[in-house]
């Protein structure tokens, strides 16, 4: 999993000797490397269940029956991947209906692809962060592998002009949860028109991008074998 940190320090406020700074350096990358050890997972098998919880996006608005994500993901995989996605949903609401699809499906992977909504609705970041969370201890609690999504923070406006970037709780939460993260992928598909059906949702190619992205990711952490 990526994990990138920006430490500025105004000039002339704080200075480093350069032992102390190569010392830093080498905590950090230290650190870094102790974290992506402990985020492999176990290779998934044919047949696995995988719960897609999402909302629009997992559920495939922007493009035909058998083009969102999970279809293609079942496809590319052989696992059974359930389609969880409700357009609209949010995370504040999905937190609540979590738990009975667990029951259900009882799948062993559970990819959660929430906060879009949440953001468009103007949410504190802080609040969808602990939405987050709650979804992500129910699942891990029930013991499924859990992989969070990292989502964009929406507005129509930077999604108009191709300018979106994951939003800062996605990897804070993953960090502080102990869960891989799939990162950029989303944001990257829906900064490209000709990947995207609107503003905010892939068209057909762009989820065969998302896709791919997703595969790929999942393959880094060793859930995904092929």
């Amino acid at each position: 999993m990526p994990l990138s940190s920006v430490l500025q320090v105004k000039e002339n406020r704080l200075r480093f000797p350069a032992a102390d700074f190569l010392a830093i350096c080498l905590l950090f990358s230290t650190l870094a490397t102790a974290c992506s050890s402990d985020l492999q997972q176990s290779a998934l098998p044919a047949g696995a269940t995988v719960l897609a919880f999402g909302d629009s996006v997992t559920h495939g608005n922007g493009a035909g029956p058998e083009e969102d994500y999970p279809a293609l993901l079942a496809a590319s995989t052989q696992w059974n991947v359930i389609n969880a996605g409700i357009p609209g949903d949010t995370a504040r609401k999905a937190r609540q209906r979590i738990q009975a699809l667990l029951v259900e499906h009882r799948p062993e992977l559970v990819i959660v692809e929430l906060g879009g909504n949440d953001f468009l609705r103007k949410r504190r970041p802080a609040d969808v962060k602990e939405d987050l969370r709650a979804i992500v201890r129910q699942t891990l609690d029930f013991g499924a592998t859990t992989v969070l999504v990292a989502v964009p923070h929406l507005s129509l406006m930077r999604a108009g002009i191709g300018s979106l970037r994951d939003a800062d709780i996605y990897a804070q939460l993953a960090v502080e949860e102990g869960i891989p993260l799939i990162t950029d992928v989303f944001s990257d598909v829906l900064s490209d028109e000709d990947l995207r059906a609107d503003r905010i949702h892939p068209n057909a190619k762009g989820y065969k991008v998302l896709t791919e992205g997703f595969i790929e990711q999942l393959g880094e952490v060793g859930i995904y074998r092929d």
